[in-house]
């Protein structure tokens, strides 16, 4: 065995380590970013020194919260194509995206700040979130439920564009729903 090889965490770490990264992605969603570790670690039910053991700096929590979020994007993605139509599966993916991205600048803007490549860090789940995107877009496209000239990276604008707008709208369900009929028949062929 190698030495750079990790080893398995043990049963109790591994729980330990779940139950901070989902404590930490429900607090930073609901307060911000700028939650302290230490409050993070109470609300999960840990020590701190169990924090810093898993995740050594803020920076790696916030790090490690980004990639669960976009892993987690992706397996839902991937799942929609079987699940139902081109058309369905496309604009369920758009929301999904969307939703699940809420917050995603902050964090971004927090690990530049501390000297972190959040784009080279999030590569890998951003590739086969792009991916699952561009297959939906084509599979919609052949169904003719999206324009036809409908690329892949007006698309990405598109999702960009809609979190940043979702993220200003707060909480107001009906206002993001309007904004989700809008883009939504903007995507649909004339």
């Amino acid at each position: 065995m190698s030495g750079t090889q990790e080893r398995p965490l043990r049963a109790d770490a591994a729980r330990n380590r779940a139950r901070l990264l989902d404590t930490a992605t429900q607090v930073f969603a609901t307060r911000g970013v700028g939650v302290p570790t230490e409050e993070i670690a109470r609300a999960a039910g840990v020590g701190v020194g169990t924090l810093f053991r898993h995740f050594p700096t803020k920076e790696a929590l916030l790090e490690a919260v980004m990639v669960r979020k976009l892993e987690t994007i992706a397996t839902l993605a991937a799942q929609l194509p079987g699940e139902s139509a081109p058309a369905e599966a496309f604009f369920d993916c758009f929301r999904l995206v969307v939703e699940q991205s809420a917050g995603k600048n902050e964090f971004a803007q927090a690990l530049a700040a501390a000297g972190v490549d959040a784009h080279a860090t999030l590569r890998d789940a951003s590739a086969a979130i792009r991916a699952q995107l561009t297959e939906l877009l084509a599979g919609a496209q052949r169904a003719g439920a999206v324009r036809p000239e409908l690329g892949p990276p007006e698309l990405v604008a598109l999702l960009i564009g809609a979190t940043t707008t979702m993220e200003h709208l707060g909480d107001d369900a009906a206002a993001r729903e309007r904004i989700f009929a809008v883009l939504f028949d903007g995507l649909r062929p004339r």
